[in-house]
């Protein structure tokens, strides 16, 4: 549904309420126009999102990315403060399932903005890991310095410290020597 279509609802509510105000029946009258800020409310929170926000704590990552689905063009149906927000949580959901598309989507909320740090934290460290898995050794530090900064309630702190042991291990592929490398002229 279409955002601003809730507060054409939320319009027709307050509308009703006060056409059974003036017909003395001021009690379902009020009851109405109460009511008539819940669309208002979900025209800033949309409700898949607040869905799946509800899945992801339950940890039900494939309940949490169905109810993304149901949104199928974020920018009509979202206000522009959760575009950021519905990135981040389709990067929660398949980060499981494949954690190499993770970056992209954790690119796209930090790009949109994040509200809240913890949230920012998090992004970050995901964009460190994924820097890492690239090899790029100095933008994963960059990013894990400015998760550790944004972290400031101390949730990941085990989680910086595993990726900076990960960043103390030498690169394999740099490293890795093949032991038939040597032999390899004997059998041509």
């Amino acid at each position: 549904m279409n955002k601003f279509v809730k507060l054409v609802i939320a319009a027709l509510m307050v509308a009703c309420g006060i056409y059974l105000m003036m017909n003395r029946n001021i009690g379902w009258g009020l009851v109405v126009v109460i009511l008539s800020a819940l669309p208002v409310a979900l025209f800033f929170k949309n409700e898949y999102s607040l869905l799946s926000f509800w899945q992801l704590r339950k940890q039900n990552f494939q309940k949490a990315l169905d109810w993304l689905h149901h949104i199928k063009n974020f920018k009509t149906q979202l206000h522009r403060s959760q575009w950021g927000y519905f990135h981040y949580l389709q990067g929660l959901c398949i980060a499981q399932d494949s954690p190499k598309q993770v970056e992209a989507f954790m690119k796209k909320a930090m790009e949109y903005g994040l509200n809240m740090k913890p949230d920012r934290a998090m992004a970050t460290l995901n964009l460190a890991a994924g820097a890492l898995t690239r090899g790029n050794k100095t933008e994963a530090t960059r990013l894990l310095e400015e998760t550790k900064r944004l972290d400031t309630a101390g949730m990941l702190t085990d989680q910086i410290k595993m990726l900076k042991d990960q960043l103390k291990v030498p690169n394999m592929r740099k490293h890795a020597h093949n032991p038939n490398m040597r032999i390899r002229g004997k059998f041509n």
